[in-house]
């Protein structure tokens, strides 16, 4: 007789135990609030786990495991899922021999992120099944699902989580069981997975018709709960959290809550919908159910724009059932998002600010140096743009003005997407050159100090070799290299910076001082030899 255990836990952790209990042989993904926590997780768990230095080398680390016939897990946050498009576009043509899944957490309102996007847009566009837990519980059972349903199909699965889900707290019960790992073993099939026009064609028409096999499935035994209203007044389809705060807005409707969001039981949906007087989708982020289901016929009524933005609660569902387009989510006084207290450099812009520099800057906890009182950033848009902004702007603006742009990033953005900026800095340089300022904290900070291929540190804290930024930017022909300590050394490096910013040459400034929640730590590893 199977034991069950029970446990208190947040959505990432329960997707982290529902990998173990996969069977998952490799977790691998790049830290992005609200996701950090599921590899974290998975290692303390006793799962495989590694961050990579971007979400596209991530995914494909698990698309190989997946190739080998095991099961692979991949992580990030939604602007992540971005990075990795490219692959994901075309592996879900390429089909895998054995189970990946992909957690992909959204983040409505933007509580940490540049952008609000919505994963399942993206997925339908790629042809990627998508799943959508509503709470803890539901994360365990649908990433154990989402690796079934992968392996029976062949295709990557995109497990859509968003900031509620990841960190919020339900009980969990689950078999205390400890699977085999799948047998690893490659079966060579260059049809399927060398991705050329004449092997692609016929592995598109296989995907769709994956994709009309799964909606079969979906119409006829898919993870969807139909709860039958106390009225034939309304219902409402919803799916993740929306559905919790929906229930709460509406006790007496009746509900279609989808489990299994790509391909959508559309029938089962339109029939249920039969029954009621009024139908309704409530949903975080794109009008993605309401569009699909106006699209198949099914009489939802249109969503208004407003309800597009931010995150939904019990109050905002009630206005929307009431189409009361004048409600607002009531303000909280909250302080600006600032560098913490000693932070060492807020000393690296102080030199910037000084010289009236243009600075293109990029993402991590620096960023907040956009912010008063410092100001020391003009611009920010998305991991690893610092440099690249850096070169246009210096490639079509007066000299007088060229001269002042600087690119501003990370240690750890660096090492995500810094690389290729560089090379283009080598390959096209502007006329007047140009000065790359790696901000180096010696950590991920901004994601709670995550390790990254610069630190000398895996996931889980233990050695490896260290990759160097000055000696990858003189490697590739950057002229000048030079590494300063912004708080002992901030005047030395301001009258470098005003040299360099004077000559034709290309010069790469690294700043490096750890971040100081993560310096003791940092300081207790390398005491130990780890």
């Amino acid at each position: 007789m199977s034991r069950f255990g029970r446990k208190l836990l947040s959505g990432n952790e329960a997707i982290a135990l529902g990998a173990l209990h996969s069977g998952c042989a490799l977790g691998v993904g790049y830290p992005g609030t609200p996701s950090t926590e599921i590899l974290e997780n998975f290692s303390l768990i006793g799962g495989s786990a590694e961050w990579a230095p971007n979400e596209k080398v991530a995914a494909e680390v698990a698309l190989g495991a997946a190739f080998a016939a095991s099961n692979s897990l991949v992580t990030m946050k939604h602007v992540g899922f971005n990075v990795a498009q490219d692959l994901f576009f075309t592996a879900s043509y390429s089909g895998i021999q054995g189970g990946m899944v992909a957690v992909v957490a959204d983040d409505p309102g933007m509580a940490s992120s540049q952008n609000e996007q919505d994963t399942r847009s993206l997925a339908f566009i790629g042809g990627l099944p998508v799943l959508e837990p509503a709470d803890s519980q539901e994360a365990y059972d649908f990433t154990k699902l989402a690796f079934e349903y992968s392996r029976k199909w062949g295709i990557p699965f995109v497990l859509r989580t968003t900031t509620r889900i990841a960190h919020s707290n339900t009980i969990v019960e689950f078999p205390e069981t400890s699977p085999e790992l799948p047998k690893a073993e490659f079966v060579r099939d260059i049809p399927a997975r060398v991705m050329v026009p004449g092997h692609a064609k016929p592995a598109h028409a296989r995907l769709r018709a994956k994709l009309a096999d799964m909606q079969k499935f979906n119409e006829e035994s898919g993870p969807n709960l139909a709860i039958e209203g106390k009225t034939s007044d309304l219902c409402i389809i919803s799916s993740g959290v929306a559905f919790q705060h929906a229930r709460e807005a509406a006790p007496e409707a009746g509900f279609f809550k989808v489990g299994f969001s790509n391909p959508l039981p559309l029938a089962k949906i339109a029939e249920f919908a039969k029954g009621y007087k009024r139908c309704v989708a409530v949903e975080e982020g794109d009008p993605y159910l309401a569009d699909r289901l106006r699209a198949a016929g099914i009489g939802v009524e249109p969503r208004d724009e407003k309800w597009r933005f931010g995150e939904l609660n019990v109050d905002r569902v009630r206005a929307q059932l009431a189409g009361d387009l004048s409600y607002e989510v009531p303000a909280v006084k909250s302080k600006p998002p600032q560098l913490c207290n000693g932070c060492p450099h807020v000393f690296s812009f102080k030199p910037l600010v000084n010289l009236g520099c243009i600075v293109a800057g990029d993402i991590g906890c620096y960023t907040l140096a956009a912010m008063k009182p410092i100001s020391g950033m003009d611009m920010q848009i998305c991991m690893g743009a610092s440099i690249g902004m850096g070169l246009g702007l210096r490639k079509v603006l007066p000299e007088a003005q060229a001269r002042k742009v600087v690119s501003v990033i990370g240690d750890s953005t660096f090492m995500h997407s810094g690389l290729t900026g560089l090379l283009e800095m080598v390959y096209n340089p502007p006329p007047t050159g140009h000065v790359v300022v790696v901000v180096d904290n010696s950590t991920t900070a901004m994601t709670g100090q995550q390790e990254h291929p610069g630190t000398g540190r895996k996931l889980d804290h233990s050695p490896t070799h260290a990759v160097s930024i000055e000696d990858v930017a003189k490697a590739i022909g950057v002229q000048n290299v030079a590494v300063f300590k912004p708080v002992t050394e901030g005047e030395k490096f301001q009258k470098y910076l005003e040299e360099k910013l004077a000559t034709d040459e290309l010069t790469l400034i690294i700043l490096r001082q750890p971040c100081l929640l993560a310096a003791a730590e940092i300081a207790k590893r390398k005491a130990a030899g780890k």
